[in-house]
């Protein structure tokens, strides 16, 4: 059965649905079946930055009101075959309830070990609904002020739900500003959000629509966090900036 986990953020803009899509893209690298499905009514860009627009027939609201069966929404990514989409739907004022889209998630679940959920930015309806399907969360989040102060009104909206843990990624992360002391480091950032760090992806990682994809070590430790490995079971390499001093911090704890 599938681990259901939902990535969310305070606010837009800092790369929620690309830490989406990597994720999903090492995941499937390893071995792993993964779905990401795009619970995003108003923007729905997942299938743009994972480059399948064009392949989608069907999309999560049609498997709901029953014009396709739920496994015939899916998309195959064409580069990496354990990789499928579940597009979403540009609806407005059409109320989805939490419950039809748990619903069909639940019925392709077996055959896949994750679904990761894009999820509206902020706390409206969308995310409420988004969150509602999940039992894990994974919250992005960067170094401004702006982005983290809507990022701890999500975590505490999380923290009321019954989800079986809660990660932290900072994004964006320009290891100068950090030493200058002109950002909190991600340390900072994470006691300040009461979250445990998950991960940091540094801004030299940072990643745009025409090459989105299977970009950053950062990502590949994600996978690996989410998948078990221990520090030890990863391949050698040597650690070096910001990413390397956290990732030596987690060697040593």
């Amino acid at each position: 059965m599938a681990r259901k986990i939902v990535v969310t953020s305070g606010k837009g803009g800092v790369g929620k649905t690309t830490v989406t899509a990597n994720l999903g893209v090492q995941l499937a690298k390893s071995g792993c079946r993964v779905i990401v499905c795009d619970l995003d009514f108003g923007l729905n860009n997942v299938d743009v930055v994972l480059g399948v627009e064009n392949l989608a027939s069907f999309d999560v609201i049609d498997a709901i009101e029953g014009r396709c069966r739920p496994k015939q929404a899916l998309v195959r990514h064409p580069h990496y075959p354990n990789l499928y989409s579940l597009s979403s739907n540009r609806i407005s004022e059409r109320y989805v309830s939490p419950q039809a889209v748990r619903l069909i998630l639940d019925t392709i679940a077996p055959q896949f070990e994750y679904i990761l959920i894009d999820s509206p930015a902020g706390i409206d309806e969308g995310f409420h609904r988004a969150v509602a399907c999940a039992e894990e969360a994974l919250l992005v989040t960067t170094p401004h002020i702006s982005a983290m102060r809507d990022a701890d009104r999500v975590g505490n909206m999380l923290k009321g739900y019954r989800l079986t843990q809660i990660g932290l990624v900072v994004n964006m992360v320009r290891g100068d500003l950090v030493r200058r002391g002109e950002v909190l480091t991600p340390e900072e950032i994470s006691k300040a959000l009461r979250l445990p760090l998950t991960a940091i992806v540094p801004e030299e990682d940072k990643i745009f629509l025409e090459n989105v994809l299977d970009r950053g070590k950062s990502f590949k430790q994600l996978a690996n966090y989410y998948m078990g490995a221990k520090p030890e079971e990863e391949s050698e390499r040597k650690y070096s900036g910001l990413l390397g001093a956290f990732f030596k911090g987690l060697k040593r704890g």
